[in-house]
């Protein structure tokens, strides 16, 4: 398949910093592309601008040919470019099934008073919604707990939630953020196997994440990141071995970062 996203020459500065320079990368369509680097090294940056919640000083973000930097983040995602968050996106004083309901919003074909008024575009647009968020549940292994308030969530519940939340606006692209951040071993292997479904569905993947082993179990391709700068790029197995990557996570025990 071909590139789904093109990030060429991205570069933002804060002033005097340089948080990204100078990036470039593709990622094609149906893959799962992590980006990794140390502490530091312009990764969340990286996926704010590629989610436009960030205009960049120089360089573009293109989306199936065209380009979306510089657009609101409610309209890219519109395009089909979602970001997920930690636990920001949750109500937790709803149910877990209401949540997913109310994030197909970007969905609705009926209008606000028409929500209001109860029109039968509305009442379509909520059985339809309705539908969609019991596969997701489903899908993610969430329908048993689909009643329970999102307050009593076990954190990794409360990350796939975050995933079925995103997974509502039919998204081409999935961009995720710390997925299996606070996992024990046994959460991070579920949480491995939902993403691998997620992408198997025909979703696209980006996913920023720390933990070294899980990204090197679930990844196609990884794009490594240090002060701002791309410095590798390649599968898991060329990243574990190139020694610039092994150079930038100096003072990490090679069991931490899977090498």
């Amino acid at each position: 398949m071909g590139d789904i996203l093109q990030i060429s020459g991205l570069t933002k500065r804060f002033g005097g910093l340089v948080a990204v320079n100078n990036v470039s990368f593709s990622v094609h369509e149906g893959e799962i592309l992590a980006v990794i680097g140390p502490n530091g090294a312009g990764k969340s940056t990286l996926f704010k601008l590629v989610a436009s919640f960030l205009r960049p000083t120089a360089g573009e973000v293109r989306f199936q040919g065209k380009r979306i930097s510089g657009l609101s983040p409610h309209v890219v995602a519109r395009m089909g470019v979602v970001r997920t968050f930690q636990e920001t996106t949750i109500f937790k004083g709803m149910t877990v099934r209401d949540n997913v309901i109310i994030a197909h919003q970007l969905r609705a074909r009926a209008s606000l008073p028409g929500f209001y008024f109860g029109s039968l575009t509305a009442r379509e647009d909520e059985a339809e919604f309705g539908r969609s968020a019991d596969e997701i549940l489903e899908l993610l292994g969430l329908e048993r707990i689909r009643d329970e308030p999102a307050l009593s969530l076990p954190h990794g519940h409360l990350r796939a939630l975050g995933m079925a939340i995103g997974l509502a606006t039919r998204p081409k692209v999935l961009l995720l953020d710390e997925p299996f951040a606070g996992m024990n071993h046994d959460e991070t292997v579920r949480a491995v196997d939902m993403v691998r479904g997620v992408r198997n569905r025909g979703v696209t993947i980006l996913l920023v994440e720390h933990d070294m082993p899980a990204v090197m179990r679930i990844s196609d391709r990884i794009v490594v990141l240090n002060f701002g700068e791309k410095i590798a790029e390649g599968t898991p197995t060329e990243i574990r071995h190139n020694h610039k990557v092994i150079e930038a996570y100096l003072g990490i025990e090679d069991e931490a970062i899977g090498f």
